[in-house]
């Protein structure tokens, strides 16, 4: 079976090396996605317990088209019956770079029809659109004249946990904290502090990672358990599998910030997701902060301009590398922000930095590497 797992721009290959690290054949990083092949039992798997995905594709058809006309005689040839019910309700998501359609909205609406008109030249009625809460979601991809046709088999994006009750404003995707943590090199050997946690993700998400607790522990659903040929049994089996390699860790995991308001919501998110005993949420400004080991990992996500509003951006930034550079010697610290020009007044030399997005803005993730005394002794 082919699949195609989608991602966050510049979390491909992060993606690519979870997947085959979990049994994943034929892998291969495309852009803001990874394809590769598995039995059945693996997309309940990829579902369950990757990281970096947003949602994993099941592609059941695959052609070429000259006309719209092609497309809808491929589509109909698709048999729509062995995945879903007349009873049902269905929507096509189109994504369409080609000059056969006139708009991409057209090209949607063929497809629609196709299956439309399979479901009643085959059993006499027709399923239903739905726009708000469809039982079945359908990917139509189109560039030039090849085209994809994919089930969506996780409805609710993948970044939707379960475990985040509470938020903060503008609150970091759990895909892209996730992502952040495998790209810092961190792992619970090292002790984590998140000086400006809002409402606690990184390390939430750092926790789960150290205790190896599956990612989709707190989900009460996937798309895939409303399709006709769903396992149960063999979903079951998957996740018994997964939660089997559930460890305990001695891991030192502190999320601090400034604002009494964020740690509360932390704490309830925290508290949630069952991890009271390995995360503290503590009340703190940064710049009052020590460090409480020779070496560690900060990983912070700093206020952006554009998302809040900040009087004093240049002010923030040269006072998180101050606070940096004198108070946590022999750290590795990552800083992700859209804002480019503050990063300047860090005042530190950069050893790494990633290109990433925050919902629609562009970010760097910069990582410093904090030394005692001067970098060249």
């Amino acid at each position: 079976m082919r699949f195609i797992a989608k991602t966050l721009f510049g979390l491909e290959n992060v993606l690519a090396d979870e997947l085959t690290s979990i049994g994943a054949v034929n892998v291969r990083p495309v852009n803001r996605a990874v394809t590769f092949d598995g039995e059945e039992n693996f997309l309940y798997k990829a579902n369950y317990a990757v990281r970096t995905a947003i949602a994993i594709l099941w592609q059941i058809g695959e052609f070429n088209i000259k006309t719209s006309e092609d497309l809808y005689r491929a589509g109909l040839a698709i048999r729509w019956e062995d995945f879903f019910t007349p009873s049902q309700t269905f929507s096509v998501v189109p994504v369409v770079n080609s000059p056969i359609f006139r708009h991409t909205g057209y090209a949607g609406l063929v497809l629609k029809d196709a299956i439309a008109d399979r479901f009643r030249n085959s059993l006499g009625r027709r399923p239903s659109v739905s726009t708000s809460d469809p039982d079945i979601v359908i990917n139509l991809h189109v560039d030039r004249g090849r085209v994809n046709v994919s089930l969506d088999s996780s409805g609710i994006p993948l970044f939707k946990r379960g475990y985040r009750k509470e938020s903060t404003v503008a609150p970091l995707n759990e895909v892209l904290a996730a992502g952040i943590l495998k790209l810092s090199g961190w792992n619970p050997d090292f002790s984590l502090l998140d000086p400006m946690c809002g409402s606690g993700t990184i390390p939430i998400e750092a926790c789960l990672m150290a205790l190896k607790i599956p990612p989709g522990s707190f989900r009460q659903s996937y798309g895939f358990q409303r399709w006709t040929n769903y396992d149960r049994g063999k979903f079951e089996a998957v996740k018994n599998e997964c939660n089997a390699l559930t460890t305990e860790s001695k891991i030192q995991i502190i999320a601090s910030d400034i604002s009494a308001e964020a740690t509360t919501k932390a704490i309830t998110n925290v508290k949630y997701a069952g991890l009271s005993d390995y995360i503290s949420v503590e009340t703190v400004d940064f710049r009052d902060r020590k460090s409480s080991s020779g070496e560690g990992f900060i990983i912070m996500n700093p206020p952006y301009g554009q998302r809040i509003k900040e009087t004093d951006l240049t002010g923030l930034y040269n006072m998180i590398g101050s606070t940096l550079k004198h108070r946590f010697p022999g750290y590795t610290a990552l800083i992700i922000t859209s804002e480019k020009e503050a990063l300047k007044h860090v005042g530190l030399k950069p050893s790494g930095k990633f290109i990433l997005y925050n919902g629609a803005l562009e970010c760097l993730l910069v990582r410093y590497l904090l030394y005692k005394g001067s970098l060249r002794r």
